[in-house]
């Protein structure tokens, strides 16, 4: 696989989307190199900071296969960042992707934590309100990743796909079950198993909790 295009974002006015009414989703490719860091790419924007970003979504990735489907779809050449993506790769299927897989580019190294769970800001970059079910019923949603390694990177670049040796919770699955609502334990604790994003993890840990109080108050009650 190659690195196509390196997309960068600087914050930007936009209407009808998140509270603090920016955001650095309109990201555009750069030439030359990039610094990759714990936090993501250098003069990279990120607005929404209880929702994006972080350690553990540090670096956002969008595969080529998807972005064909993409134009196809909607009849249209879609240039690279479109999606508010870091990284453009060819030959990545996002929906192929596991929790903890790793991306090495050069010297730098992602591990893959989360899927992207649309939001009313993509809508609005997307210039269509129902944009955000046309993106769940495509379940082609891109990975965020924590930075193992950091480092810098180019587009040409080449791309190579470890898949994680543990457990393997395609991201398609934290996808779906982020929509279908609270899971049960097993898929829970499949979920806990692997190194997935903080914000998943807690939501995750909150639910176990309660189910396994929930059990405790049935045995109880029984």
């Amino acid at each position: 696989m190659r690195l196509l295009s390196v997309n960068v974002g600087t914050e930007t006015p936009i209407d009808g989307a998140g509270k603090s009414g920016r955001t650095g989703i309109f990201k555009r490719p750069v030439e030359g190199t990039v610094e990759i860091t714990p936090l993501g790419l250098v003069d990279d924007a990120i607005s929404d900071t209880k929702n994006h970003g972080g350690p553990d979504q540090a670096v956002y990735v969008f595969g080529a296969p998807d972005y064909e489907w993409w134009s196809d779809e909607l009849g249209r050449d879609l240039p690279p960042g479109l999606f508010g993506e870091n990284l453009t790769v060819s030959g990545l299927e996002s929906a192929a992707m596991s929790v903890g897989d790793r991306i090495s580019i050069g010297a730098v190294v992602l591990e893959v934590t989360a899927p992207r769970i649309p939001c009313l800001t993509l809508a609005v970059r997307m210039g269509d309100p129902a944009f955000l079910k046309r993106f769940r019923r495509a379940e082609r949603p891109g990975v965020y990743c924590r930075v193992v390694q950091s480092g810098e990177v180019r587009a040409g670049d080449t791309v190579t796909h470890t898949p994680y040796a543990g457990e393997r919770v395609p991201v398609l699955e934290v996808f779906r079950a982020f929509f279908d609502g609270e899971s049960g334990e097993e898929v829970l604790r499949r979920q806990l198993s692997v190194p997935i994003a903080v914000r998943a993890r807690e939501a995750y840990e909150e639910q176990l909790a309660e189910l396994l109080a929930d059990h405790t108050r049935v045995g109880s009650a029984s």
